[in-house]
Protein backbone atom coordinates (compact mmCIF):
# COMPACT_ATOMS: atom_id res chain seq x y z
CA UNK A 1 0.00 0.00 0.00
CA UNK A 2 1.19 3.41 -0.92
CA UNK A 3 -0.38 6.38 0.84
CA UNK A 4 0.17 10.18 0.44
CA UNK A 5 -1.58 13.36 1.68
CA UNK A 6 0.28 16.52 0.72
CA UNK A 7 -1.79 18.74 2.54
CA UNK A 8 -0.97 17.48 6.22
CA UNK A 9 2.30 16.21 4.59
CA UNK A 10 2.11 12.57 4.94
CA UNK A 11 3.11 9.52 3.10
CA UNK A 12 3.96 5.86 3.56
CA UNK A 13 4.74 2.72 1.71
CA UNK A 14 3.61 -0.11 3.32
CA UNK A 15 5.75 -2.89 1.59
CA UNK A 16 8.60 -5.67 1.93
CA UNK A 17 10.28 -3.78 -0.76
CA UNK A 18 13.47 -2.05 0.98
CA UNK A 19 14.47 -0.15 -1.69
CA UNK A 20 11.03 1.15 -2.10
CA UNK A 21 10.82 2.86 1.37
CA UNK A 22 14.05 4.17 1.27
CA UNK A 23 13.83 6.21 -1.89
CA UNK A 24 10.26 8.06 -0.08
CA UNK A 25 12.19 8.42 2.75
CA UNK A 26 15.14 10.21 0.71
CA UNK A 27 12.28 11.77 -1.39
CA UNK A 28 10.44 12.81 2.39
CA UNK A 29 13.63 14.58 3.83
CA UNK A 30 14.20 17.07 0.66
CA UNK A 31 10.51 17.66 0.53
CA UNK A 32 9.41 21.50 1.05
CA UNK A 33 6.17 23.14 0.68
CA UNK A 34 6.31 23.52 -2.91
CA UNK A 35 8.15 20.27 -3.95
CA UNK A 36 5.58 17.97 -2.46
CA UNK A 37 3.82 17.47 -6.04
CA UNK A 38 7.05 15.83 -6.37
CA UNK A 39 5.71 13.56 -3.71
CA UNK A 40 2.18 12.78 -5.48
CA UNK A 41 3.89 11.97 -8.67
CA UNK A 42 6.43 9.39 -6.37
CA UNK A 43 3.76 7.40 -5.02
CA UNK A 44 2.51 6.50 -8.62
CA UNK A 45 5.74 5.36 -9.92
CA UNK A 46 6.26 3.33 -6.54
CA UNK A 47 3.40 1.52 -6.62
CA UNK A 48 4.77 0.32 -10.08
CA UNK A 49 8.19 -0.54 -8.64
CA UNK A 50 6.11 -2.36 -6.14
CA UNK A 51 4.05 -4.21 -8.80
CA UNK A 52 7.43 -5.14 -10.70
CA UNK A 53 9.42 -6.59 -7.58
CA UNK A 54 6.23 -9.42 -7.68
CA UNK A 55 3.65 -8.03 -5.52
CA UNK A 56 0.49 -9.46 -6.49
CA UNK A 57 -2.04 -7.04 -3.92
CA UNK A 58 -1.33 -3.41 -4.63
CA UNK A 59 -3.21 -0.03 -3.28
CA UNK A 60 -2.28 3.61 -4.16
CA UNK A 61 -4.36 5.73 -1.80
CA UNK A 62 -4.14 9.88 -2.62
CA UNK A 63 -5.70 11.66 -0.52
CA UNK A 64 -6.07 15.81 -1.30
CA UNK A 65 -3.09 15.59 -4.04
CA UNK A 66 -4.83 18.37 -6.27
CA UNK A 67 -3.79 20.95 -4.41
CA UNK A 68 -0.68 20.29 -4.39
CA UNK A 69 -0.30 19.67 -8.43
CA UNK A 70 -2.53 22.07 -9.53
CA UNK A 71 -6.17 21.58 -11.22
CA UNK A 72 -4.82 21.20 -14.78
CA UNK A 73 -2.51 18.17 -13.47
CA UNK A 74 -6.07 16.74 -12.07
CA UNK A 75 -7.06 14.94 -15.26
CA UNK A 76 -3.56 13.55 -16.05
CA UNK A 77 -2.82 12.12 -12.46
CA UNK A 78 -5.58 10.13 -12.39
CA UNK A 79 -5.33 8.77 -15.68
CA UNK A 80 -1.95 7.75 -14.34
CA UNK A 81 -2.97 5.53 -11.53
CA UNK A 82 -5.63 4.57 -13.98
CA UNK A 83 -2.54 3.12 -15.86
CA UNK A 84 -1.36 1.36 -13.35
CA UNK A 85 -4.33 -0.97 -13.40
CA UNK A 86 -4.69 -1.07 -17.45
CA UNK A 87 -1.20 -0.88 -18.69
CA UNK A 88 0.69 -2.81 -15.03
CA UNK A 89 4.31 -3.80 -15.83
CA UNK A 90 3.47 -7.44 -14.92
CA UNK A 91 0.33 -9.66 -13.88
CA UNK A 92 -1.33 -8.77 -10.95
CA UNK A 93 -4.68 -10.05 -9.08
CA UNK A 94 -5.82 -6.66 -7.16
CA UNK A 95 -4.81 -2.96 -8.15
CA UNK A 96 -7.04 -0.35 -6.33
CA UNK A 97 -6.76 3.18 -7.01
CA UNK A 98 -8.80 5.48 -4.78
CA UNK A 99 -8.25 9.71 -5.07
CA UNK A 100 -10.30 11.57 -2.30
CA UNK A 101 -10.62 15.84 -2.99
CA UNK A 102 -12.87 17.82 -1.07
CA UNK A 103 -12.28 20.25 -3.65
CA UNK A 104 -15.62 20.87 -5.79
CA UNK A 105 -13.92 22.18 -8.95
CA UNK A 106 -11.52 19.17 -9.58
CA UNK A 107 -14.44 16.90 -8.77
CA UNK A 108 -15.85 18.31 -11.70
CA UNK A 109 -12.86 18.32 -13.69
CA UNK A 110 -12.52 14.50 -13.42
CA UNK A 111 -16.26 13.77 -14.00
CA UNK A 112 -15.44 15.66 -17.71
CA UNK A 113 -14.06 12.15 -18.34
CA UNK A 114 -15.86 8.51 -18.41
CA UNK A 115 -12.61 6.63 -17.61
CA UNK A 116 -13.01 7.64 -13.79
CA UNK A 117 -15.67 6.25 -11.54
CA UNK A 118 -17.03 8.58 -9.01
CA UNK A 119 -18.68 8.76 -5.81
CA UNK A 120 -19.44 11.07 -2.99
CA UNK A 121 -18.82 11.01 0.73
CA UNK A 122 -20.15 12.82 3.20
CA UNK A 123 -19.38 13.47 6.88
CA UNK A 124 -19.33 10.80 9.26
CA UNK A 125 -22.55 9.52 10.51
CA UNK A 126 -23.65 10.94 14.14
CA UNK A 127 -22.30 7.60 15.86
CA UNK A 128 -19.34 6.79 13.78
CA UNK A 129 -18.29 10.29 14.84
CA UNK A 130 -18.99 10.00 18.34
CA UNK A 131 -17.23 7.30 18.47
CA UNK A 132 -14.17 9.12 17.37
CA UNK A 133 -14.98 12.13 20.14
CA UNK A 134 -14.63 9.39 22.84
CA UNK A 135 -11.56 8.38 21.65
CA UNK A 136 -9.48 11.80 22.67
CA UNK A 137 -8.36 12.52 25.68
CA UNK A 138 -8.81 14.72 28.68
CA UNK A 139 -12.03 17.27 29.25
CA UNK A 140 -14.09 18.14 26.38
CA UNK A 141 -17.43 19.56 25.31
CA UNK A 142 -20.36 18.20 25.29
CA UNK A 143 -20.47 15.84 22.38
CA UNK A 144 -23.69 17.50 20.83
CA UNK A 145 -22.29 21.06 20.97
CA UNK A 146 -19.40 19.24 19.15
CA UNK A 147 -21.62 17.60 16.62
CA UNK A 148 -23.23 20.95 16.10
CA UNK A 149 -20.67 23.01 14.89
CA UNK A 150 -18.75 20.41 12.92
CA UNK A 151 -21.71 18.45 11.52
CA UNK A 152 -19.30 15.06 11.74
CA UNK A 153 -16.31 16.21 9.82
CA UNK A 154 -13.19 14.76 11.21
CA UNK A 155 -10.75 17.61 10.29
CA UNK A 156 -12.62 19.62 12.30
CA UNK A 157 -12.90 17.78 15.32
CA UNK A 158 -8.67 17.44 15.03
CA UNK A 159 -8.52 20.75 14.13
CA UNK A 160 -10.66 21.89 17.31
CA UNK A 161 -8.95 19.14 19.53
CA UNK A 162 -5.79 21.02 18.81
CA UNK A 163 -6.96 24.21 19.42
CA UNK A 164 -7.69 23.46 22.90
CA UNK A 165 -11.51 23.19 21.92
CA UNK A 166 -11.53 27.22 21.36
CA UNK A 167 -14.31 27.73 18.29
CA UNK A 168 -13.38 30.75 18.05
CA UNK A 169 -9.27 29.98 16.98
CA UNK A 170 -10.48 27.35 14.37
CA UNK A 171 -12.76 30.15 13.34
CA UNK A 172 -10.01 32.78 12.92
CA UNK A 173 -7.84 30.05 11.32
CA UNK A 174 -10.35 29.57 8.52
CA UNK A 175 -10.85 33.62 7.99
CA UNK A 176 -7.31 33.80 7.43
CA UNK A 177 -6.55 30.40 5.70
CA UNK A 178 -9.38 31.00 2.98
CA UNK A 179 -8.35 35.13 2.78
CA UNK A 180 -12.28 35.72 3.64
CA UNK A 181 -12.22 38.95 4.37
CA UNK A 182 -10.55 40.19 0.71
CA UNK A 183 -12.93 37.19 -0.82
CA UNK A 184 -16.14 39.32 0.71
CA UNK A 185 -14.46 42.41 -0.30
CA UNK A 186 -14.43 41.75 -3.85
CA UNK A 187 -18.11 40.49 -4.05
CA UNK A 188 -20.68 43.12 -5.33
CA UNK A 189 -23.52 44.42 -3.25
CA UNK A 190 -25.84 41.83 -5.15
CA UNK A 191 -23.24 39.07 -4.90
CA UNK A 192 -23.41 39.86 -0.88
CA UNK A 193 -26.93 39.74 -0.44
CA UNK A 194 -26.76 36.52 -2.02
CA UNK A 195 -24.47 35.44 0.20
CA UNK A 196 -26.23 36.30 3.04
CA UNK A 197 -28.99 34.52 2.39
CA UNK A 198 -27.12 31.88 1.66
CA UNK A 199 -26.12 31.25 5.48
CA UNK A 200 -29.04 30.40 6.30
CA UNK A 201 -29.90 28.52 3.00
CA UNK A 202 -27.30 27.44 0.82
CA UNK A 203 -29.86 26.19 -1.81
CA UNK A 204 -30.32 29.86 -2.24
CA UNK A 205 -27.41 29.61 -4.51
CA UNK A 206 -28.77 27.35 -6.86
CA UNK A 207 -30.63 30.19 -9.21
CA UNK A 208 -29.56 32.11 -12.74
CA UNK A 209 -28.52 34.84 -10.57
CA UNK A 210 -26.94 32.54 -7.78
CA UNK A 211 -24.29 30.09 -9.80
CA UNK A 212 -21.96 32.16 -10.52
CA UNK A 213 -21.15 33.02 -6.67
CA UNK A 214 -22.09 29.39 -6.13
CA UNK A 215 -18.82 28.62 -8.24
CA UNK A 216 -16.64 31.59 -6.21
CA UNK A 217 -17.68 29.45 -3.37
CA UNK A 218 -17.07 25.99 -4.23
CA UNK A 219 -13.43 27.52 -5.45
CA UNK A 220 -12.82 28.77 -2.28
CA UNK A 221 -13.70 25.09 -0.89
CA UNK A 222 -16.40 26.72 1.32
CA UNK A 223 -19.53 25.01 -0.13
CA UNK A 224 -19.86 21.67 -1.82
CA UNK A 225 -22.17 19.87 -4.37
CA UNK A 226 -25.04 16.95 -3.33
CA UNK A 227 -25.68 14.93 -5.73
CA UNK A 228 -29.26 14.50 -6.49
CA UNK A 229 -28.99 10.75 -5.93
CA UNK A 230 -28.97 9.90 -1.99
CA UNK A 231 -29.14 6.28 -2.83
CA UNK A 232 -26.86 4.79 -0.31
CA UNK A 233 -25.14 2.44 -2.91
CA UNK A 234 -24.39 5.23 -4.75
CA UNK A 235 -22.36 6.74 -1.69
CA UNK A 236 -18.95 5.80 -0.13
CA UNK A 237 -20.35 5.93 3.47
CA UNK A 238 -23.76 7.20 4.68
CA UNK A 239 -25.76 9.98 2.52
CA UNK A 240 -26.39 13.17 3.91
CA UNK A 241 -29.86 14.21 4.92
CA UNK A 242 -32.53 15.27 2.94
CA UNK A 243 -32.40 18.95 4.77
CA UNK A 244 -30.60 19.89 7.72
CA UNK A 245 -30.51 23.97 8.13
CA UNK A 246 -28.67 23.53 11.82
CA UNK A 247 -25.82 21.97 9.92
CA UNK A 248 -25.94 24.16 7.02
CA UNK A 249 -27.42 21.33 4.51
CA UNK A 250 -29.85 21.60 1.52
CA UNK A 251 -30.87 19.69 -1.07
CA UNK A 252 -28.19 20.68 -3.91
CA UNK A 253 -25.58 22.68 -1.80
CA UNK A 254 -24.05 22.48 1.67
CA UNK A 255 -21.18 24.58 3.20
CA UNK A 256 -18.09 22.16 3.77
CA UNK A 257 -19.09 22.48 7.87
CA UNK A 258 -20.83 25.18 10.26
CA UNK A 259 -17.83 26.47 11.34
CA UNK A 260 -17.20 27.21 7.57
CA UNK A 261 -20.34 28.78 7.39
CA UNK A 262 -19.94 30.94 10.91
CA UNK A 263 -16.60 32.07 9.56
CA UNK A 264 -18.39 33.31 6.64
CA UNK A 265 -21.47 34.96 8.91
CA UNK A 266 -18.51 36.79 11.30
CA UNK A 267 -16.48 38.23 8.11
CA UNK A 268 -20.29 39.63 6.87
CA UNK A 269 -21.14 40.85 10.22
CA UNK A 270 -24.11 39.00 10.32
CA UNK A 271 -25.67 38.30 13.68
CA UNK A 272 -25.69 33.97 14.61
Amino acid sequence: MVYVNPVEKEAMAETGITDVKARLMEILREATANTWVRVAWAVVDMAREIMKAGAKKVAVLADDVFQAIGLDKVAIYVKGLLGLIEYPPRTYDIVIAVVATSEGVSKREIGRHRWANMRPMWNMPREGFKQLYEQLPGDKPDFDVIWRITGGNPKMLVELYRAGWNTEKVTSDLIISKNLKAFTASLSDGERQLLIKAIEDPDTLMTRDGIPLMNKLLEQNLITEIPERRDPWYWTGEPPPQKDPELGIGKDLAWQTPLHREAVRRVLGVPG
